[in-house]
């Protein structure tokens, strides 16, 4: 597949969501305050990507996280809602990079870089299958 054929530069995808104490990096820590933790807003971001890159790749086709480059700038408390957004920035061979945002309706929370790796999914469960095989050996 010639991903600089079939994904175009330029192309954005958003998508949004509120704020649960789930969400929270309090969740996980207690002692920790309630907001928006960064794994969170890391894989809201990833998920946007995703969303916007599958409407390009051939059935049979999903794609999986390469690269994570992402600076969170800003608390966010539960129930304010979080927009994400995904451009795509660059295209290669097996790569596509994104440039994610996410904002939480008063300030830019989190902003950074992306890239996923198109894969076919059979034969990748077919690695992952070998893989798991050798670590039960």
């Amino acid at each position: 597949m010639n991903l600089s054929e079939t994904v175009p530069l330029g192309a954005t995808h958003e998508a949004a969501l509120v704020v649960t104490h789930a969400l929270t990096v309090q969740a996980e820590v207690p002692e920790l305050p309630p907001v928006y933790s960064t794994p969170n807003m890391i894989l809201f971001m990833e998920v946007a990507c995703t969303d916007l890159l599958k409407r390009f790749l051939p059935e049979g086709w999903v794609s999986v996280g390469a690269l994570v480059n992402v600076r969170h700038l800003a608390a966010t408390p539960v129930g304010a809602t979080v927009t994400v957004k995904a451009t795509v920035a660059e295209v290669s061979a097996q790569l596509v990079t994104f440039e994610v945002e996410a904002h939480d309706g008063l300030d830019l929370i989190g902003k950074g870089v992306h890239a996923r790796a198109p894969i076919e999914l059979t034969r990748f469960l077919s690695g992952v299958a070998r893989k798991q095989a050798r670590l039960q050996a």
